[in-house]
């Protein structure tokens, strides 16, 4: 929705000389990628300052820029800008106040794993319907979903984002930008834990969205998972549970994974049942596409609709996309990971048909006190279902030690380039290579080194 510079500067307490009727065409925090017309909002980030690109972003053709007021002495005399106390506060200001004018059904999604892919799957189902925004990749921290909401328009209908979170009060701050009618929670797993004591107080970071929901609100919740199966006790709304292992509202009955990674499952509702198809590889991403399923129930999706356009799903980039090169089959899931994650995706590379099953694993990130253990459980895991497994760099050495002591052919190396250039060596027909880590360890670099190396353009 067009919002002018006046009525901008009102809801964030703004001053400054500004054509107070120019209306911005988007809203941006990126000097490099700022088009014409938009308004440059100058927030400071863990190594950057907007204030130092704010004269970048003007000549790209901002229509304004809005900066904090302890900066105002370097843009002396200059006009198009906004002063307001906190820029980055500014920003989270717009974005509930645009949510608030839209004001129209948003669904929140968040969970320790799953929840782009879930996001994206609600997207997709309501969409058969719908006109429907939904957050691009996984801007879902304090500055990206601001930058969302921002982007609701009259004629969408309706709404879904992804919370993200690495501290406790996280979720439940941006729930109060977001104010969701729904929330989602696919899983609670070892995520973070640097920063938390344990599991546990995971659990209670993610039950905040919960929390957060209105009276009359709808919960959606993973019923195989210990502890979100516990988070619509009490809840004065509508709780829907998904799930494959337990009684679930919504569930998936005689799975079968298909040579190629996909499935095959029974969608079973309310006594109803539909035979569905799953192009996505992993039982993870069965669970994804049930949370899916629950949302677009809800929202009066029928059943048969449902499993329709779940044959439709495709993964988003780094999140089990499958490519072919020299005879073998790549699976690029290297945008995260977490201990839980990798062993789903180990536990969809055993089921598919093979010569060779390969994991390329990166370091697992943000696992505190116990990520030495964790990687080691997962080297362990690996056992019977990998024939080979290359650790990358860190505490991948952990894992790599484990997965040798359990009979897996096992090597480390130091950098994701150097993993590329193993596989060059060793890639033969047939073979399946999951490459999976922490975005931190950029895995996809063993990717374009292999492609490199094999002469394949990426």
């Amino acid at each position: 929705m067009r919002l002018s510079l006046g009525r901008i500067a009102e809801f964030t307490s703004g001053q400054g000389e500004f054509d107070h009727e120019a209306c911005p065409i988007g809203y941006s925090i990126d000097s490099r990628t700022v088009q014409p017309g938009e308004l440059f909002v100058a927030v400071k980030g863990e190594r950057l300052d907007g204030h130092d690109y704010v004269e970048a972003a003007m000549r790209q053709g901002a229509v304004a820029a809005v900066i904090a007021r302890q900066q105002t002495q370097r843009y002396a005399g200059k006009k198009g800008l906004i002063v307001v106390e906190d820029t980055l506060l500014a920003l989270q200001t717009l974005g509930a106040a645009m949510r608030r004018l839209w004001n129209k059904p948003l669904i929140a999604v968040t969970g320790s794993a799953g929840k782009t892919s879930t996001k994206d799957a609600i997207a997709h189902l309501l969409a058969k319907r719908f006109r429907v925004l939904s957050s691009q990749g996984n801007m879902n921290n304090h500055f990206g979903l601001p930058l969302q909401l921002l982007k609701l328009e009259p004629q969408h209908e309706m709404a879904v984002v992804e919370l993200g979170m690495s501290h406790s009060g996280e979720i439940a701050a941006l729930a109060r930008i977001a104010r969701p009618d729904a929330g989602v929670v696919t899983c609670v797993a070892p995520v973070h834990l640097e920063n938390f004591n344990d599991v546990a107080d995971i659990a209670r970071a993610k039950f905040e969205l919960i929390e957060s929901l209105p009276a009359g609100g709808l919960a959606v919740l993973n019923a195989d998972d210990a502890y979100v199966s516990q988070f619509g006790r009490d809840f004065h709304g509508t709780v829907v549970t998904f799930g494959i292992e337990h009684p679930a509202d919504v569930r998936a009955e005689d799975v079968q994974v298909l040579p190629d990674g996909s499935s095959r499952f029974r969608l079973v509702v309310e006594g109803m049942q539909e035979e569905a198809r799953l192009p996505l590889i992993g039982k993870h991403n069965i669970m994804n596409a049930l949370a899916a399923a629950a949302v677009a129930l809800q929202y009066k999706l029928a059943p048969s609709e449902v499993v329709a356009a779940m044959a439709g799903l495709q993964p988003a980039e780094k999140r089990g996309e499958t490519l072919h090169l020299a005879g073998a089959t790549l699976i690029n899931d290297c945008y995260n990971s977490n201990p839980v994650a990798l062993r789903s995706m180990v536990d969809a590379l055993a089921a598919m048909q093979a010569t060779r099953r390969i994991a390329v694993a990166g370091e697992m990130l943000e696992l505190g006190p116990a990520a030495e253990q964790l990687h080691a459980e997962c080297g362990s895991y690996m056992a019977g279902k990998v024939d080979v497994l290359i650790g990358v760099r860190g505490a991948a050495s952990s894992m790599v030690r484990a997965a040798h002591e359990a009979g897996v052919e096992a090597h480390f190396v130091p950098a994701p380039e150097d993993a590329g250039q193993m596989l060059a060596q060793r890639l033969r027909a047939g073979d399946v290579v999951l490459f999976k880590a922490s975005r931190g360890v950029r895995l996809e670099k063993a990717l374009e080194t292999l492609q490199q190396a094999l002469g394949v353009r990426a």
